[in-house]
């Protein structure tokens, strides 16, 4: 039996997928364990997430994401840009196009300059909540977590925002997991540590929930961290988000977009 896989990265965020647009190639029971096995970075191919290519009946494609711990993700930004381009370049879809994911339809624009592969991805209004019940003013989506001051921003899945001074002397992985597992968050949360650079630029790190460590770069992330710097008057409309693997560009108007690139890696065989 072989499986053929894509690997792909955006900003770093790196993803196997898995092309099931004409035919189911992971039986729906083993998708979970299928990512635990082959994102292992030591025993397996190596990556933050599985993405699934399916077709749709609501959009022009459907993406689920399978995450290291077996958990299925609802959104992922760096994700849809990622099989946006995979499916782009393998005539699924044109440009624009609508991606069906556990958050809803996310609009798509995308192309080429220079060779270089962009994507710009209208993402779900960001929601500030710390819980299933909705903020309805300012201070509701705050709380002090282990001696910092937490935000809560929801974009398709549930974010905690700290800004700090310096991103660089945050031990993030002694300090994320106990926010990441807060009672305040009852489905967890991915942690950002946030930085203001300019009123146009911050800088940020993120711990994931579901692959359970820092990870080069978080779509969502990025777009919650802006949105809550926003709400805050640290930034305007249009911010620069750098991440450890790159730039992202995040606007506020209409809809919430975020734009970043989308690189495939390589393409291989699993046999069994």
């Amino acid at each position: 039996m072989e499986i053929t896989f894509t690997k792909l990265h955006g900003n770093g965020n790196d993803f196997i997928l898995i092309d099931e647009f004409d035919q189911e190639i992971i039986p729906e029971e083993m998708k979970g364990t299928f990512a635990a096995l082959y994102c292992d970075r030591r025993f397996g191919i190596g990556a933050d997430g599985v993405l699934y290519l399916q077709p749709s009946d609501k959009a022009d494609i459907r993406m689920r994401l399978f995450q290291p711990d077996k958990s299925e993700a609802a959104m992922c930004g760096n994700g849809i840009r990622c099989l946006a381009k995979y499916a782009y370049d393998a005539g699924y879809v044109r440009e624009p196009c609508t991606v069906e994911t556990g958050a809803g339809g996310v609009p798509v624009r995308m192309g080429y300059a220079d060779d270089e592969f962009s994507a710009t991805i209208s993402m779900p209004e960001p929601a500030f909540e710390r819980s299933a019940i909705p903020a309805t003013g300012r201070g509701d989506y705050r709380e002090e977590i282990c001696g910092f001051t937490v935000y809560a921003a929801n974009i398709g899945v549930p974010h905690a925002v700290i800004f700090v001074d310096d991103i660089d002397s945050v031990e993030i992985e002694i300090f994320a997991p106990p926010i990441r597992h807060h009672p305040t968050f009852p489905e967890g949360a991915n942690v950002n540590f946030a930085e203001k650079v300019a009123f146009d630029k911050i800088r940020i790190r993120t711990f994931e929930r579901g692959v359970e460590c820092e990870t080069a770069s978080c779509g969502t992330g990025a777009t919650a961290s802006a949105a809550v710097g926003r709400r805050l008057g640290l930034v305007g409309d249009t911010v620069q988000v750098e991440t450890r693997g790159g730039p992202l560009v995040i606007r506020f108007g209409e809809t919430v977009t975020m734009e970043g690139p989308a690189e495939t890696v390589f393409s291989g065989v699993i046999t069994f």
